[in-house]
């Protein structure tokens, strides 16, 4: 998740320290099912998931997102970081998360426009519920409850449904969908054969 207001839209191509790359819509990845990661993958600092976690954060402060989930960057697992300052020197707020679930959640809605990494020049208003209390697992597999409001619940919800291959777009009103469709369409034809919207 990109937050549309205050943040230039930038598209870094290399990340120094990663090979990691966000995944450009349509890619097959943003659309498939991501495994739950088990506890044996989970075993703290030097594993294979802690690595990873760590790599996503340097493509999230790359591209000057808040948010990314592992399917951005083509790992199909349940996996995703975020840190609601943007800012790599608040790296107290970093959060992992692993094998979220979202365990209730607000029938009070707020709108706000989103933009995505993966859907690059096109932002539009998403409704998302306005709290959500979320189950997770940190990097060491302990498990942890938590609840979000406002801009963090945006991030989560937001983050969230790229682990259950929905995209932002999939959000959008008919009206929403109209506005970005010439964007949606270059995408697209860039992105050349084997695309799944």
């Amino acid at each position: 998740l990109r937050n549309i207001r205050t943040t230039e839209e930038v598209d870094p191509g290399v990340v120094e320290g990663t090979d990691l790359r966000v995944l450009k819509y349509p890619h097959p990845a943003l659309r498939v099912p991501n495994e739950e990661i088990p506890m044996e993958e989970l075993t703290g600092p030097g594993s294979e998931i802690s690595k990873i976690a760590k790599e996503m954060f340097l493509v999230m402060y790359a591209t000057q997102g808040v948010g990314l989930a592992a399917p951005q960057v083509g790992i199909n697992k349940r996996l995703m970081v975020y840190n609601e300052s943007g800012d790599p020197k608040k790296w107290m707020s970093e959060t992992v998360m692993i094998n979220p679930k979202i365990v209730e959640f607000s029938e009070a809605k707020d709108v706000e426009q989103e933009g995505c990494l993966s859907f690059p020049d096109m932002g539009g208003d998403v409704e998302r519920s306005k709290w959500i209390k979320v189950e997770a697992q940190n990097l060491k597999g302990k498990k942890m409850k938590k609840k979000f409001k406002g801009w963090e619940a945006r991030i989560f919800q937001h983050e969230y449904d790229h682990l259950d291959g929905t995209v932002y777009i999939d959000r959008l009103t008919e009206e929403g969908k109209d506005k970005v469709q010439p964007r949606l369409d270059e995408l697209v034809s860039d992105f050349g054969e084997g695309g799944v919207l």
